[in-house]
């Protein structure tokens, strides 16, 4: 893996920018999960990496949704992308020939692996999907893998029950992101509801990464007033994406960037990468088939 990242780098050049063939500009594109004043200040420093790179204007796009990501690979207004495994499935089944999976987070133990996480406030004295009967549940995004694929899949499973409003819960809202999804929980919108993490670390820290950890970081929640109710099983980390028809050229230089972001400046990585972990490693489509058959399934 080290030689391969090496053999990046090595091609890409990184010390000697150049004008990128055949673009004019390069445009990044930022899921939701925070508010988006928040994902541009976390990603301004791959932006500006990015255009001293490759020499051209380099710009963000934060879309109020998941979808907007999607929509604009597959439209070419956006160049490139962290997406979730159920973002990237959509954009698969949508265009086979849309975007390339380039790289993926690799969390401190080593794995690729994270977690849709359920939780509940503690004065609340919900402590299991049991206490959630009849009680209002958030999901996030539609096109969130955690905060909407994989637990409305694992979850009825568990409660023996759909995920109808009036079913088993009262009630089952979409908040429109992870942040919308922690804080409502935080204030009292939703009874309990579902994020990711990484599931390393401590709790009271919103875990080592993940929408938790951002949300302790910004200071919008204090972790101590909020109690884990349900864990899936582990999900794949979203693959960072290329558009296919990029030049050669400029899809070596991102993917060196990205694979080096770590190294070359940790504290941008933090921002990026929504919190700690060892750095983003290779990356492709077959990791994401699972998830792909699970989208189909959903859509049926």
């Amino acid at each position: 893996m080290k030689k391969l990242i090496a053999a990046i780098l090595a091609t890409t050049a990184l010390t000697a920018p150049a004008m990128a063939e055949d673009i004019k500009e390069f445009r990044i594109g930022i899921l939701g999960g925070e508010n988006a004043q928040d994902r541009m200040n976390s990603n301004e420093c791959l932006r500006s990496k990015t255009a001293d790179l490759l020499g051209v204007e380099t710009k963000l796009f934060a879309p109020a949704d998941y979808n907007g990501v999607i929509q604009g690979l597959l439209g070419g207004t956006i160049d490139m992308a962290w997406l979730g495994a159920s973002g990237y499935a959509k954009t698969f089944l949508s265009d086979p020939e849309a975007v390339e999976p380039i790289l993926v987070k690799v969390n401190n133990d080593g794995g690729y692996g994270y977690y849709s996480i359920g939780f509940a406030r503690k004065d609340s004295g919900i402590t299991e999907l049991a206490g959630m009967k009849g009680k209002i549940f958030g999901f996030g995004d539609p096109n969130s893998t955690s905060g909407f694929l994989i637990p409305s899949i694992e979850i009825p499973q568990a409660i023996g029950a759909s995920m109808t409003s009036g079913d088993y819960f009262g009630e089952v809202k979409f908040s429109g992101g992870h942040e919308q999804t922690i804080v409502g929980v935080y204030n009292g919108d939703f009874d309990g509801g579902v994020t990711w993490a990484d599931g390393l670390g401590n709790w009271e820290d919103g875990y080592s990464s993940g929408a938790l950890r951002k949300a302790v970081d910004a200071g919008l929640v204090d972790m101590n007033e909020l109690v884990q109710i349900w864990q899936s099983k582990p999900i794949p980390e979203g693959p960072v994406v290329l558009r296919k028809d990029l030049p050669e050229d400029v899809k070596l230089k991102m993917t060196g960037l990205m694979a080096s972001l770590k190294s070359m400046d940790a504290d941008c990585f933090y921002g990026v990468a929504a919190g700690d972990a060892k750095g983003f490693m290779p990356i492709t489509h077959d990791a994401y088939e699972v998830i792909i058959e699970a989208r189909k399934l959903k859509s049926n």
